[in-house]
């Protein structure tokens, strides 16, 4: 006569859930936008602030001192790093490939600084960048009267 469902407990849909999930979780094992991911293509900074300097710390870890380059141009702090890929396991049968090759790349807008004083270390595979800043600046801030 009608088609009734008959009424259950929520957890009824618990096993069908699971089992949807499981499918999808399969179907998206790898991560479909990573080529379009820039941020895979970066690394990982700290970046501090105390009263007399800037201090930026960078993990590029397995990257060596020479393949590191630093600029700093119209107040913004770039880092480079060059990474490039193993050539004598091109041929091996990578069941997971993880770690990126290639340009990595970040830039920060610091203002207020003496350039001729920035000094970088590299350590462990972490840089640390100091760039102190200038003495009393001027906020730049202005009041505008309305008219």
């Amino acid at each position: 006569m009608f088609n009734l469902v008959p009424f259950n407990k929520r957890n009824d849909l618990i096993p069908r859930d699971q089992f949807f999930n499981q499918i999808f979780d399969q179907f998206f094992k790898e991560d479909f936008f990573a080529p379009f991911n820039t941020a895979g293509n970066s690394f990982h900074v700290d970046l501090t602030e105390t009263n007399e300097s800037y201090v930026v710390k960078a993990d590029l870890p397995g990257i060596k001192k020479d393949d590191i380059t630093i600029n700093f141009e119209n107040d913004y702090l770039t880092i480079s790093a060059q990474r490039d890929d193993e050539a004598e396991v091109k041929e091996s049968n990578y069941l997971r490939r993880e770690r990126r090759y290639g340009q990595f790349s970040r830039s920060f807008y610091v203002r207020n600084v003496r350039e001729e004083n920035i000094d970088a270390e590299f350590c462990d595979g972490v840089l640390s960048v100091t760039l102190p800043k200038k003495e009393n600046t001027a906020s730049g801030n202005k009041t505008i009267t309305i008219r």
